[in-house]
């Protein structure tokens, strides 16, 4: 098991024992063996969906905790093949991704059409699959920061997948017309039987200042994940909140005094848990992303698991911090990232 304090260092004591003070823990629907049962169960998900998510939470190192640690690869359309796989090309094959997922411990894997449906045959019984439907690809010159239909939802439920992910751009100039796609695709894929992730992320260039970049702002992002939960999303992916203040500094939409007087603090978990309040109290789990590779990626995905867990959150979904260092290398990050979630130490703040 990995060291999770020595992992964390300087901040071990910070993050750790840290008591939030801002929403009690008790006011949420947290993580465990028996949220299926005890939460989604009182929803309006079919019988079928539940099977699904069921299906997601017994899976993988986490089976039966109530946890998530999910493999992203859509980065080939995201942010082009060459820039996500050149460090590690064995990853260009679309096997060597699921083969990741399996021997990493991961409950599934999410990635798009053409990775999952190439392989499909091979791996659906043997790793719960999320088709993302979406994608914001970027051959197009000038760069358009839009989400374009890739897939059917039809072609996930052929497939096997047990889940369907889009993301959509919220504060973008398109983000209407996401919103309305993603809706009718979340309620086509419940209708069908399977669970819906939506990656809620903020996109317009008016949220980065000069000063501080608000695209990862406590209030923007818990508000985009209120609008995540509203469209039907089972599960909420959205990047964790480093600052706040984005609504008072950009001077626009509404807010309340006592969003940051009272509901939030500076520290990083009470920012993360009022990302959770707005989904529904956690009634709909929210896992945090894991972020671009880096020189110090072991730190920070042991950091923001532990910083998603104490905040309330239901795990952590990472992709370049995993495929882009040697196979090993990266099962060893993903293994450390189901470790926070499978300690009893690491509680609930």
């Amino acid at each position: 098991m990995t060291d999770i304090s020595k992992m964390l260092g300087d901040e071990s004591d910070v993050l750790l024992n840290h008591v939030c003070k801002t929403i009690p823990k008790d006011h949420f629907q947290l993580p465990g063996p028996d949220f299926i049962d005890r939460v989604m169960a009182l929803s309006d998900r079919k019988p079928s969906v539940l099977r699904n998510l069921q299906a997601l939470y017994d899976h993988g190192r986490l089976a039966g905790s109530g946890y998530l640690s999910l493999l992203p690869v859509d980065q080939g359309v995201e942010h082009s093949a060459g820039a996500s796989f050149a460090p590690n090309p064995m990853f260009f094959d679309p096997k060597q991704i699921l083969e990741l997922a399996i021997e990493g411990g991961c409950n599934g894997v999410a990635s798009t059409l053409g990775v999952l449906g190439i392989v499909s045959r091979r791996y659906a019984h043997k790793i719960p699959m999320i088709l993302k439907i979406n994608h914001n690809e970027l051959l197009t010159y000038p760069n358009q920061y839009d989400q374009t239909i890739f897939a059917s939802v039809d072609q996930a439920f052929d497939m096997g997948a047990c889940a369907v992910g889009a993301t959509v751009f919220f504060g973008s100039e398109q983000s209407r017309r996401q919103i309305q796609e993603v809706t009718e695709a979340f309620e086509h894929a419940h209708n069908l039987g399977m669970a819906t992730i939506l990656w809620a992320y903020t996109r317009n260039s008016a949220f980065k200042t000069a000063d501080k970049d608000y695209h990862v702002s406590a209030d923007l992002t818990g508000q985009a994940n209120h609008l995540a939960v509203t469209i039907g999303a089972d599960i909420v992916k959205q990047k964790m909140a480093v600052n706040n203040g984005g609504y008072t500094a950009l001077k626009f939409g509404k807010t309340h005094p006592k969003v940051y007087s009272e509901l939030t603090t500076d520290h990083p978990i009470d920012l993360v848990r009022y990302q959770v309040a707005n989904c529904y109290m956690g009634r709909i789990g929210m896992i945090n992303s894991g972020g671009e590779s880096g020189s110090d990626d072991m730190h920070q995905a042991v950091r923001t698991a532990v910083i998603n867990k104490r905040a309330g959150g239901m795990g952590l979904i990472s992709g370049r911090k995993a495929f882009q260092k040697p196979f090993a290398d990266g099962i060893k990050l993903l293994n450390a990232i189901q470790d926070v979630y499978l300690s009893n130490d690491v509680t609930v703040a």
